[in-house]
């Protein structure tokens, strides 16, 4: 392994397609020039068409694979994907604070698949205010916003932001402004316009655009150039084919 390229691991779900979960992740760390590991939480049975079934990965298993990465490498940045519990994200939250503290994280909220399979129901509260307070962004669509933060864009509850980590809201679901992200930064809030390149849908976008910007923080660029850089290179992914599956290159 490259002595000049960061590490930079997935925690995420296995899509058998390649074109979410930790393998579009794996092929994000490359174009980006860093050095992915993946552990996986989840195996699934899809195509990027239909999802028909899911197994999750026993949490002792996955905590025990964080431990082996974290005391074999230095591991500069996180990205965390589908999980089935808050308790379950919340442990290997911990897992890798305790072993890293300076490690950044970036938590992708899949709540649900593009074919509507519901993969985490937020019921407590409280333990999601602590669980934010670990994360350093969280990269939500306008459908998880309301239902990790009730209220932030319908009531305006993005004024006061208490949230301890900074909010990328993707735009993809906002009918009045497609493509348009907003990342919530606790002093300002900064638009990051889409370009007038041909887009079109693909399967595990969010995936790919929320490890882009781990690669990114992992190359030493801020959060708001870090979420820039990738909103260009998702630009060029939905842009590269007209099917579900899109193309990785820089």
């Amino acid at each position: 392994m490259s002595a000049n390229r960061p590490f930079v691991l997935t925690i995420a779900g296995l899509d058998p397609s390649g074109g979410a979960g930790i393998l579009a992740d794996i092929k994000t760390f490359e174009q980006h020039k860093v050095t992915g590991f993946a552990i996986a939480t989840a195996n699934t049975i899809q195509t990027e068409n239909k999802f028909y079934e899911i197994q999750w990965v026993n949490l002792s298993f996955v905590i025990r694979s964080i431990e082996t990465f974290f005391l074999t490498y230095k591991i500069n940045v996180v990205k965390i994907g589908i999980v089935p519990s808050l308790h379950y994200l919340n442990r290997i939250l911990s897992t890798i604070k305790l072993l890293s503290p300076t490690t950044k994280i970036v938590w992708d909220p899949v709540l649900k698949s593009t074919t509507k399979f519901e993969f985490l129901n937020i019921e407590d509260r409280l333990d999601l205010n602590k669980i934010l307070s670990k994360i350093d962004l969280i990269t939500p669509n306008y459908i998880e916003i309301e239902k990790l933060l009730p209220g932030f864009i319908k009531d305006h509850l993005w004024i006061d932001n208490e949230t301890s980590s900074a909010i990328l809201l993707k735009g993809g679901h906002n009918l009045n402004e497609v493509g348009k992200d907003q990342l919530f930064l606790k002093n300002k809030i900064i638009d990051l316009l889409p370009t007038n390149k041909n887009c079109s849908e693909k399967h595990g976008s969010g995936c790919v655009l929320s490890s882009a910007i781990a690669s990114n923080l992992a190359l030493n660029q801020t959060i708001e150039a870090a979420c820039q850089n990738a909103k260009i290179y998702i630009e060029k992914y939905l842009s590269s084919s007209s099917t579900l599956i899109g193309y990785h290159y820089v």
